[in-house]
């Protein structure tokens, strides 16, 4: 299906802006809620809204009809780790889905934007490759709430999931970001005259891990969410291959013309914490776009990222089963990435 109407929950992300670009390609009306608006909106219509605020949420969104999609990739603000609020998050989601169903009598989808984190892959090793159907984790998590709600509340409206693997993107001022903290972290490696040294344990540097393209991302959940065959399911969504930091980071090293160093288990957040002026004589020197330091990098994600020493794999073959079979080579998109942030002069 093409041509439908779409509201876009969290549509500034990394994950709702390439979605919103997806839509737009495909002849979609997109409507893209986010909490502030864009600098530059290019033409797509955004709304700023507190999805957790109901009243506002009916007199900003009462009046949009013929919408037949929401795609809901928002979630309430959160640390890195832990447990995210769950109420919060629940409650955002029913507040859209209450407002838009009652505007739209068309709405025929709801699609979700959840992650691995359903199969506890923030708490410790847990089976792998997880499967969709695995048993749920008893820690609360705001997927299971959301997942329960929207099945529950299907009747005139279906609903899918998507649960992707950490996203990759290229996305300059969020430092959120697995590829520009690492380019961050080489840089500043470099100017001290020190190797690439892998800022985690030995096992997390051997474990099995994977990623997903946001781009790629996007195209698979607006496959899933116009399949007739994946109403009412949930798939997991990775570029479909696997990697191991081991095979790589020598190469990211050769790619920043440094030594590969050694595992070491390093907090970067405490690392890091004083070399702003390092990143800003790197910045002078080599005429950077002027970033700051911690608009490249957040090193407390980073901590998360490289601090996880067990496999972080889900199968896809439930996706595959279904007829998407699109696939990203994760290592080329690694460098791929590393490349625009070059040629943008956001790294050096």
């Amino acid at each position: 299906m093409t041509g439908g109407k779409a509201l876009v929950a969290g549509a500034t992300g990394v994950v709702g802006t390439r979605l919103v670009e997806h839509l737009i390609g495909d002849g979609w009306s997109v409507v893209g809620l986010c909490r502030q608006l864009p600098t530059d909106s290019n033409g797509i219509y955004y709304l700023s809204v507190d999805l957790l605020n109901i009243d506002e949420c009916k007199k900003k969104l009462g009046g949009i009809h013929d919408v037949s999609h929401v795609f809901y990739a928002a979630r309430a603000k959160h640390g890195e780790g832990g447990i995210e609020p769950v109420e919060e998050n629940l409650a955002m989601l029913q507040n859209i889905v209450e407002v838009a169903s009652a505007a739209s009598p068309a709405l025929r989808h709801v699609h979700l934007v959840h992650g691995a984190k359903y199969y506890g892959s923030h708490l410790g090793p847990y089976k792998t490759p997880a499967k969709e159907d695995d048993p749920r984790p008893t820690t609360p998590n705001f997927y299971y709430d959301q997942q329960d709600f929207v099945a529950q509340h299907a009747g005139a409206w279906n609903w899918s999931i998507s649960r992707p693997a950490l996203v990759y993107d290229y996305t300059p001022g969020r430092s959120r970001n697995p590829v520009s903290l690492i380019a961050a972290y080489a840089g500043i490696s470099r100017a001290l005259g020190l190797p690439l040294d892998y800022p985690g344990s030995e096992s997390s540097y051997k474990a099995l891990v994977e990623g997903v393209a946001a781009t790629h991302l996007a195209s698979a959940i607006v496959w899933i969410a116009t399949t007739e065959s994946c109403v009412n399911e949930a798939f997991n969504v990775t570029n479909g291959d696997y990697f191991r930091w081991e095979n790589i980071w020598p190469r990211i090293a050769t790619y920043f013309q440094l030594p590969a160093g050694r595992p070491r288990c390093l907090s970067l957040a405490k690392t890091m914490s004083d070399k702003g002026p390092v990143w800003e004589d790197i910045v002078r020197r080599h005429e950077l776009v002027k970033t700051d330091l911690g608009d490249l990098a957040l090193w407390s994600f980073a901590d998360f990222l490289f601090g996880s020493d067990w496999d972080l794999c889900s199968s896809t073959t439930k996706l595959r089963d279904a007829g998407f079979m699109d696939i990203v080579d994760t290592e080329r998109m690694i460098f791929n990435l590393f490349d625009l942030y070059r040629s943008s002069k956001f790294i050096a």
